[in-house]
């Protein structure tokens, strides 16, 4: 018996939307549509769990269950209230409200989900006598209402916990890179494992990690301890099982190296890498980037350099010129990608851009630029 095809939504970070399209399309879904920090899609269940399993650049799946217009927060509770919950979740289970908004007839996000949230009880306690109780940790039914204008959807999240959070990192060093931002950042750069990858400023991991699970085609949410889904009342826990059991794992023939100056991220590094099962891949040193002397040949490095306030201007600047130098000198015949918040850094480097996105890391608006090192001068070289 085939399964029912559905609506989905999966968010994601600014500036990825199209990376998560592509994620999809190449995934079975089908009218894939962008939106902001947002794509929509239409899939069966198995499309449902294989998205939260395989996206690397989601954030959450979400399925719309009702959508209808609202001028007024009594006209909300009686929509929700008049949605067939018993198709959803039991008087029993328990349940959590998120309400985003954007409005000018609602103002107030938290009076809405407040609203909602009575009128899911309202409708058990008039059905069944019995009222489902609202946990804001870890509930059995995560529940979103997205408020545009008048226009109101009701939609159940299927990844509860952001799907960011694999479950590989055990610490993490101040100011980690998001994981779905790592991912997006490597996806814009072409990596499928193509050829070695650098990162002399790793941090705790993360560009390493997601590297070599992209090169090695292990599913992002493998690592993971729970899905919403899997309270849902039309959970396949079979189907699930062989989706999450299935092996397609690719020969990476190629090394992934790491580098920072501070000694505690190399050790915090390979403490995440271990749980993650991928030391055998990945390379760590402690070294500062002035003292990085060789690279692979035909490589492509991919940084996330600070640009934060733990570091004075001039530090900063010192540091990207540095890095710029390196790049000319040691990695000739080499791809970089590197991002920042500041342009004036990007410019430290002393190298033109061949390719830019733009990204943001947190609340800051970032570049991602491509550089393109040959040896010698190039004189064609397109400031885009």
């Amino acid at each position: 018996m085939q399964e029912q095809s559905f609506e989905m939504l999966a968010k994601t970070l600014q500036g990825l939307e199209e990376v998560l399209a592509e994620e999809i399309i190449q995934l079975g879904g089908n009218k894939v549509e962008l939106g902001k920090r947002s794509v929509f899609f239409e899939g069966d269940k198995s499309l449902m769990y294989k998205a939260n399993l395989r996206l690397r650049t989601a954030l959450r799946i979400l399925k719309p269950i009702a959508s209808f217009d609202a001028a007024h927060p009594d006209q909300i509770y009686k929509a929700v209230k008049a949605v067939d919950w018993e198709n959803y979740m039991d008087a029993g289970q328990t349940f959590m409200v998120e309400t985003v908004v954007y409005s000018e007839t609602f103002r107030h996000s938290n009076f809405v989900s407040y609203r909602v949230k009575d009128a899911i009880a309202d409708h058990f306690r008039e059905n069944s006598g019995k009222r489902p109780s609202v946990q804001l940790v870890n509930p059995d039914l995560y529940i979103h209402l997205h408020i545009a204008h008048k226009h109101c959807t009701l939609l159940l999240d299927s990844s509860g916990e952001s799907l960011h959070k694999r479950g590989w990192r055990v610490r993490q060093t101040e100011a980690p890179l998001n994981e779905v931002l790592a991912a997006g950042m490597l996806l814009l750069a072409g990596w499928k494992g193509q050829c070695p990858l650098t990162d002399p400023m790793c941090g705790s991991g993360t560009l390493l990690i997601e590297a070599a699970l992209i090169a090695l085609n292990i599913p992002p949410g493998i690592y993971r301890q729970h899905f919403a889904f899997e309270k849902w009342k039309d959970f396949d826990p079979e189907l699930f099982q062989s989706l999450y059991e299935e092996e397609n794992q690719k020969e990476f023939p190629f090394r992934i190296q790491g580098g920072d100056i501070s000694a505690q991220a190399i050790e915090i590094a390979a403490e995440n890498i271990k749980n993650a099962g991928l030391s055998k891949y990945i390379d760590l040193k402690v070294q500062s980037v002035q003292q990085l002397t060789q690279a692979p040949p035909d490589g492509l490095l991919v940084c996330n350099p600070p640009y934060g306030e733990r570091l004075s201007d001039n530090m900063l600047t010192e540091l990207y010129q540095g890095l710029g130098e390196r790049l000319k000198h040691i990695f000739t015949g080499n791809t970089a990608w590197i991002l920042s918040s500041r342009k004036d850094l990007l410019n430290s480097l002393g190298l033109k851009h061949s390719a830019r996105h733009f990204l943001t890391n947190g609340a800051l608006d970032c570049e991602y630029r491509r550089y393109d090192i040959f040896s010698g001068r190039k004189k064609d070289q397109t400031v885009l």
